[in-house]
């Protein structure tokens, strides 16, 4: 009779995942540089180069924010959840979404998303801390609301990367407005949603620690 042999989940969703968290950074990086924030870089890009890169880190983002379903629904379909997924899914989450907020308000004078963008950046910190003081003291499962509202922040920020290049893509500008503040109203929602879900964490954290 032989020995079972260890069961070896499908590496696939794990790798989605940390070429999303790889990506968080690279595209945090081509918007910096498209903006200024290299100056070594920088001093050499035209303003049509600036446009393109730009447009890269835009679609850096969109393409790794998709990964953030097909990962996890991968993952359930062939059986494949491991411990060390669970732990990279949130982080390189985390890292996309600072990433976009930081590109977007290097971009340029945006003062009416400031409030929400560091309302954002504040409750993922936060929770990140809530998680890590009280590793094996409480249990705080993700929430339907908090995977919701991972989604509304991705879908926000790639408005707002959109509006923030929109000549670049060879849009009417006579859209523009109409679309910034579409756009403005998704950050908004984003981060009501975001700060709702903190709060929801926090309670539960002091209710099992009572």
């Amino acid at each position: 009779m032989t020995a079972a042999t260890p069961h070896r989940a499908n590496p696939i969703p794990n790798i989605l995942t940390g070429l999303r968290l790889a990506a968080g950074v690279v595209m945090f990086l081509i918007l910096a540089g498209a903006t200024g924030g290299v100056p070594i870089l920088s001093a050499y890009l035209s303003p049509e180069d600036q446009f393109a890169l730009y447009r890269a880190g835009f679609w850096i983002f969109v393409i790794a924010a998709s990964t953030d379903w097909i990962d996890g629904y991968l993952a359930r379909r062939w059986n494949a959840t491991t411990r060390w997924g669970a732990i990279l899914d949130p982080i390189a989450d985390k890292i996309l979404v600072t990433g976009a907020i930081l590109g977007v308000l290097t971009s340029g004078s945006v003062p009416q998303i400031a409030i929400p963008c560091g309302l954002i950046l504040f409750r993922e910190f936060a929770v990140s801390a809530l998680r890590e003081s009280t590793a094996g003291k409480v249990v705080l499962p993700v929430t339907t609301l908090a995977k919701w509202k991972t989604t509304l922040q991705m879908v926000a920020l790639g408005a707002q990367l959109l509006a923030r290049n929109w000549d670049g893509f060879g849009f009417d500008f006579m859209y523009l407005e109409h679309f910034q503040l579409f756009a403005d109203t998704l950050i908004w929602a984003a981060a009501i949603a975001t700060t709702w879900t903190g709060w929801q964490y926090f309670s539960e954290a002091q209710r099992q620690l009572r």
